[in-house]
């Protein structure tokens, strides 16, 4: 009961691909970090300029603490950079600023996923706090109650992969577009663009590793249900 060898063939390969994939981010974005962009933009300008050329003046650039904190609220239209990346005028810096923006332009052009992420948002806070630790006492309680708590935590933790799967578009897209619209207005070189090209694809990776992480999770904890 307290160890299941079964746990790391499912558990294993999922948590490999996503240390691999949070080193090649690093180190991804450590190597663009040196790398100067020919404009001159920090990440903060070209944010503002991603967002100035797409008519959209309604979002708030705001610098935050932590390393790769960058996010974009839709709710308070606050697009908020990290400090490597706020004031920053690197390949690395440019290509994070340029996809946050990518979300804020994906807001503004009511693009669908990033709605139905924002509408899961609730459901799937609830399911990463509760499910994993209810499929957990659902397996202790097994042989006395049935399944059936195991079955209701696996409900509440699939709310988690949904999020997850929905959020993958979300996330390839804002990529594409700030790959496409940064070189258009100038932001980045072709060459330049490469380089952010690898450090965004670095990024998207480790969104993939934690959907297929949470996967693994619930199908371990399915398959424990029906030994």
């Amino acid at each position: 009961m307290f160890f299941d060898p079964s746990y790391f063939l499912f558990i294993g390969p999922a948590l490999a691909l996503a240390l691999w994939a949070s080193w090649r981010t690093k180190s991804a974005f450590k190597k663009y970090s040196k790398v100067r962009t020919m404009s001159g933009l920090t990440g903060a300008q070209a944010a503002a300029r991603m967002l100035e050329r797409a008519g959209i003046g309604d979002v708030e650039i705001v610098a935050t603490r932590g390393v790769l904190s960058d996010h974009y609220n839709p709710l308070t239209k606050t697009l908020a950079l990290s400090e490597p990346v706020y004031a920053t005028n690197s390949v690395a810096a440019v290509g994070v600023a340029c996809h946050e923006a990518g979300h804020a332009i994906q807001h503004a052009r009511g693009y669908a996923p990033l709605w139905l992420r924002s509408a899961l948002v609730p459901t799937a806070n609830v399911g990463s706090k509760l499910g994993y630790w209810v499929m957990l006492i659902g397996l202790f309680l097994i042989s006395s109650t049935g399944p059936g708590v195991l079955y209701a935590g696996a409900l509440l933790f699939s709310a988690v992969l949904v999020f997850q799967i929905v959020t993958l578009p979300v996330e390839f897209d804002a990529s594409s577009r700030a790959k496409k619209l940064a070189f258009e207005h100038g932001i980045v070189t072709v060459q330049e663009r490469e380089g952010m090209s690898r450090v965004l694809n670095a990024a998207a990776l480790t969104y993939v590793a934690a959907a297929i992480s949470t996967l693994m999770t619930l199908l371990y904890f399915l398959s424990r249900a029906r030994r």
